[in-house]
């Protein structure tokens, strides 16, 4: 099979469209034939060298995909083959088959396109890990998102609002703004332009928010911590301005803050079958609905995933960057 391989670690040259062996399914695995494939920022993380696969998973990139069960593993109930798919894979994505844990397999609902599947799985089961397992956002509490125009900021921003909470994002265009307003934030900062946190202070008129969904990290740390009301929780993704940061524990402590990290991928096989089960009970249904969606800004062809991470990268994208493999 074709797939995107690492020539050493660095910027995206080091990206290449190799053979590799075709994968083949353990017990409780399926053999997916991808059709699409989510990029995520661990993607461009792994390509430098600095996000590797925990042990036991493939050394190729891709965490999500959608694609055509052609195989199974002897244990493998409820799934047959020709059956349509998409989830989180533990890696490997970034190729023409792949291996699926099976009770991570979801089936793909009969109007969805590969690529509308293969948008999902990454964004909404971090966003509802987070902000409701973690951060436990309830109706009539309010949170701050960063990066509300990427992938999970997107379907965050969706869920928190269907939750019947009030959403502030940070984005860095105004056109970004505008369309996280669309999706159910009531206001939008500009990082470029505006101090975050005295704009949340100004639009909540001092009183701050209960939860900030963080992906910067050292950076923003100490304006994260002012925007919080008393009890608020804050909730660390991910690390993109950094990871030492210094902290002024009294406010910690006088304001009773709770500060949580996350990441997903390094979780066990357990914890990641039961993210994708509470993912199905609660968010499926509303996806099913159309009262939720998945925001896809861009698609590109696997060959051309060294585009794709460059495109990210740019911070260009409002929403999922996709690769495809043939058409859809």
């Amino acid at each position: 099979m074709q797939a995107i391989t690492l020539q050493g670690f660095g910027g995206v040259e080091v990206l290449s469209l190799s053979d590799y062996p075709m994968p083949t399914p353990a017990a409780e695995q399926v053999l997916v034939k991808v059709h699409a494939i989510g990029v995520n920022r661990a993607d461009v993380l792994q390509r430098r060298g600095l996000y590797p696969p925990p042990a036991g998973d493939s050394e190729l990139m891709g965490l999500e995909i959608a694609g055509e069960v052609i195989a199974i593993g002897s244990a493998v109930v409820g799934i047959e083959t020709g059956q349509r798919v998409f989830g989180l894979v533990g890696g490997g994505g970034y190729a023409e088959y792949v291996l699926m844990d099976y009770q991570m397999a979801m089936p793909i609902p009969d109007d969805w396109s590969y690529a509308y599947a293969a948008a999902i799985p990454e964004v909404f089961m971090t966003a509802n890990e987070t902000i409701f397992e973690l951060g436990r956002l309830q109706a009539g509490e309010s949170i701050l998102i960063h990066a509300g125009g990427s992938g999970v900021g997107t379907a965050a921003t969706q869920m928190a609002h269907h939750a019947g909470a009030t959403v502030y994002v940070t984005a860095g265009s105004a056109e970004k703004i505008e369309r996280a307003i669309s999706l159910g934030a009531s206001a939008g900062i500009n990082y470029h332009t505006q101090d975050f946190a005295e704009e949340v202070m100004r639009l909540t008129e001092g009183a701050g928010v209960d939860v900030v969904e963080d992906f910067i990290g050292a950076s923003y740390l100490a304006s994260n911590i002012k925007v919080l009301k008393t009890g608020g929780r804050l909730l660390i993704v991910a690390l993109m301005g950094g990871h030492l940061a210094e902290l002024k524990l009294s406010t910690v402590l006088s304001k009773r803050l709770q500060i949580i990290g996350s990441v997903m991928r390094a979780r066990s096989l357990a914890d990641k079958r039961a993210i994708t089960q509470r993912f199905v009970n609660r968010w499926l249904p509303l996806l099913r609905q159309g009262e939720i969606k998945p925001i896809i800004d861009r698609q590109f062809a696997l060959s051309e995933a060294a585009a794709a991470h460059e495109y990210m990268e740019a911070n260009q994208n409002f929403g999922k960057i996709l690769l495809v493999v043939g058409a859809d």
